[in-house]
């Protein structure tokens, strides 16, 4: 499936078929399409649950870790997304690579 992401007050996140799949909010909030709150990403790259557990990292230099700090994957800086094999698993040009990890690695929005 792939994924666009529309820039407003949150982002929107799209499906192919551009239905939504969900939302990250300015604040990093990170909600489902029927605005529940899913999950939180926090300035220092953490990303959270919505029980603010602690489910992985994302790293400035666009690598994706595990909540045991694996790495599960990694995003380039033009969008290429891939998995911890360096396979390519899909592309999200244009937006924060966190917003990217999160749609790809962390939360089925």
């Amino acid at each position: 499936m792939l994924f666009s992401f529309a820039f407003a007050n949150a982002q929107t996140i799209q499906t192919s078929s551009r239905s939504t799949a969900g939302y990250i909010k300015s604040d990093g909030t990170i909600q489902n399409s029927s605005r529940s709150t899913v999950g939180y990403i926090k300035d220092d790259g953490t990303v959270q649950n919505s029980s603010r557990s602690t489910i992985g990292y994302i790293k400035s230099d666009g690598t994706i870790q595990d909540s045991s700090r694996s790495t599960i994957g990694y995003i380039k800086d033009d969008g290429t997304v891939q998995n911890s094999s360096r396979s390519t698993i899909g592309y999200a040009s244009g937006v924060p690579k966190e917003w990217a990890a999160v749609t790809f690695f962390f939360f089925s929005l």
